[in-house]
């Protein structure tokens, strides 16, 4: 179990966030190319362990805020039970949390999920891990399992009672950097109006994965902090971003010399929506930018 206290966005409102990361079973699907985190997660987990841990969690701190990541889907019964969930939104209710974000994959909402958390009485976010909106990259450069109409169905399904957050990866493995920040912004204008708002997950080398692979034969690349920028100020929704790893080798970096700060706009945008933190510049952007153009200039040639 780990938990920690950060800063969220509430109603436009900056207050604090008790994050806890459950100890369950893991993802259900555990396949896609970037991911293992269930690396970490506890096959063997009892829901008294997973309800027990929540308990303990809950003394790292408090906040309006409450997040709870499972490695997987917190509507996936295997991985919390659907009692667990009970106590869960009991407890926090009686420990005055407003708010509880939750993650799941699309094949778990149903209309029992949704008469759950209607009846939860706590205000509910559940963020689904869509990626982006195109079926081929999703299936071939990610191996997700599941189609933006998957997504479609259980963001109108949830709406109904609570607020949906879409998960869009910048920079699958395969994709140059420019087709990423064009990927990205295209899947941010089709999740519009599925979505209220969209967090922004810039690639990071997990450990035993086919991104590590690729990396380690230097053929991949984490996304620059710069393009995470561009994206950021080019989204017409509310949208946030954490970029973990930010200015290491295995994470999203620029040259490291500008990173820290780079990155650290990036929270601040996330709490604020103002465009207008992103005040640094370093030589570094040319590079960038130049990368860019060359890559755009080899798709032309290539394809004429």
């Amino acid at each position: 179990m780990k938990a920690w206290v950060e800063k969220e966005r509430l109603h436009g409102e900056v207050v604090d966030c008790l994050t806890i990361i459950l100890p369950t079973r893991g993802c259900a699907w555990d396949s896609c190319h970037m991911c293992s985190y269930t690396l970490d997660s506890r096959r063997d987990a009892s829901q008294e362990e997973v309800y027990g841990s929540f308990l303990k969690a809950l003394e790292r701190g408090r906040g309006e805020v409450l997040k709870i990541f499972t490695s997987g889907s917190f509507f996936d019964d295997r991985e919390v039970s659907g009692e667990t969930r009970r106590r869960i939104y009991e407890k926090a209710l009686e420990e005055g949390f407003r708010k509880l974000v939750v993650e799941s994959r699309p094949e778990f909402v149903r209309e029992e999920i949704v008469e759950e958390i209607e009846e939860a009485g706590i205000e509910v976010e559940v963020g689904i891990g869509l990626e982006t909106s195109s079926d081929e990259y999703r299936s071939l450069l990610i191996n997700k399992g599941f189609t933006f109409q998957d997504f479609v169905r259980a963001s109108e399904m949830l709406r109904r009672v609570a607020r949906v957050k879409a998960y869009l990866l910048m920079k699958p493995p395969l994709l140059t950097e420019r087709e990423a920040i064009e990927d990205v912004l295209r899947s941010i204008r089709d999740v519009k109006g599925h979505a209220d708002i969209v967090s922004l997950n810039l690639m990071t080398v997990h450990r035993k994965t086919l991104v590590e692979r690729l990396w380690q034969r230097g053929a991949y690349r984490p996304p620059w902090l710069w393009s995470a920028v561009e994206v950021l100020k080019n989204a017409d929704m509310e949208i946030v971003c954490d970029p973990v790893a930010g200015g290491k080798s295995r994470g999203p970096h620029n040259c490291f010399k500008c990173d820290e700060r780079v990155a650290e706009e990036i929270r601040r945008f996330s709490l604020t929506q103002d465009k207008g933190v992103f005040e640094t510049e370093c030589e570094c952007r040319e590079r960038w930018e130049l990368s860019l153009e060359a890559e755009r200039l080899t798709d032309i040639f290539l394809f004429p």
